[in-house]
């Protein structure tokens, strides 16, 4: 059996040189899935906080860092072989060999900050679901935001390594070639500045927090989320508006969730043809019943006000003692079903637009 000649070159590396780079390419092929959960052991040691082995979040950590250390694995394992020079050809001034290793360093770098950003949404996850066990709706707000700022710092050191490492570009020289630019930049990015400030202000003056039911403008909803450019908000219709920050610490804004009561104003039109014994009648039982019902407070006034067009009408004014709109639409249901049983008790009916009209017998003129 003829001995293996180690110092045998091929492709202008030694025998040697392959068999470690195969081998240990082959190793972490194997263990890449080990090392990747030993690596997120640790990190999970240091943060302190239990993890779903079982939920989506944590099986995409686990993919994303399975394919960095893979990658990491393929730069050890070829760091020292050599390009031979049949293929090692220049491009834009470029060898082969140093492109396809800055392409290699590009795809590990994307990798890596969609591993931190995989982190940081599973640390999201987990510390919404505590915060909405609280009280408090401000860390349901505060979390969202930091997500989001996480994040984008995340992306910026990737990019700012991309330039570095790929590109070969000199960050501090460019840090101080955007800080002379900075002032233009600034005044081009005006709007978004403003909006990003709004988000500070809504934080620090809290006119409202996620969950908070405002009205902004035309729009009125639930505050879904506050972002660093706008603040989503749902309406009653279940359309997802986003407003610009920057008009939701402009324009005036009405709280609706601070209220601690709701008023329900309308007028109720009967017919003419109601004496006025049962008008008194009627009008007092609405009162009643507005005063004893248990979600009314005991401001509500009921009144005959106005002789209309074509009913009487009896103005109906009580507070609802609850901000929550399923509890204001369920009280004023039930106290209409309780106005209409009351007019029908009087034998009187309600009033709709109506008009008499007189013909005039030519036959009776002299």
């Amino acid at each position: 059996m003829p001995e293996l000649n180690l110092d045998l070159f091929i492709l202008d590396n030694n025998v040697t040189s392959w068999i470690f780079s195969v081998l240990f390419l082959i190793g972490i092929y194997f263990f890449r899935t080990l090392i990747t959960k030993l690596i997120l052991s640790f990190l999970i040691k240091l943060s302190r906080q239990k993890i779903d082995l079982k939920s989506n979040n944590y099986k995409n950590i686990i993919t994303t860092m399975k394919r960095v250390v893979m990658l990491f694995g393929i730069i050890i394992a070829f760091e020292d072989i050599k390009f031979p020079d049949i293929i090692n050809f220049e491009i834009s001034g470029i060898n082969f060999s140093t492109f396809v290793k800055k392409i290699i360093h590009f795809i590990i770098i994307i990798s890596f900050v969609n591993f931190v950003n995989s982190f940081v949404d599973y640390f999201s996850n987990y510390f919404s679901t505590r915060a909405s066990k609280t009280e408090s709706k401000l860390d349901d707000q505060l979390i969202p935001f930091a997500t989001d700022f996480l994040k984008i710092f995340i992306i910026i050191i990737g990019i700012l390594a991309i330039i570095g490492n790929i590109f070969e570009v000199n960050i501090t020289a460019l840090a101080a070639g955007l800080g002379v630019g900075g002032i233009a930049v600034a005044m081009a990015s005006k709007e978004s500045l403003e909006n990003l400030f709004g988000s500070f202000t809504i934080f620090l003056d809290q006119p409202f927090t996620v969950g908070d039911i405002v009205t902004i403008g035309a729009i009125t909803g639930v505050v879904e989320k506050v972002g660093f450019r706008s603040t989503r908000i749902r309406t009653f219709d279940k359309s997802l508006v986003t407003v610009p920050n920057k008009k939701m610490i402009d324009l005036e804004l009405d709280n609706l969730g601070e209220r601690p009561v709701r008023r329900c104003k309308f007028n109720v039109g009967i017919t003419y043809n109601t004496s006025s014994e049962d008008i008194k009648k009627i009008v007092q039982e609405i009162q009643n019943a507005i005063d004893n019902h248990t979600m009314t407070t005991k401001d509500g006034k009921v009144k005959f006000m106005e002789f209309g067009n074509s009913s009487l009408d009896i103005m109906v004014l009580y507070y609802v003692k609850s901000a929550d709109w399923d509890d204001y639409i369920n009280t004023k249901e039930n106290i209409n079903y309780i106005i209409m049983e009351i007019v029908r008790k009087y034998n009187s009916d309600f009033a709709f637009p109506s008009q008499s009209i007189y013909i005039e017998n030519e036959s009776n003129k002299p």
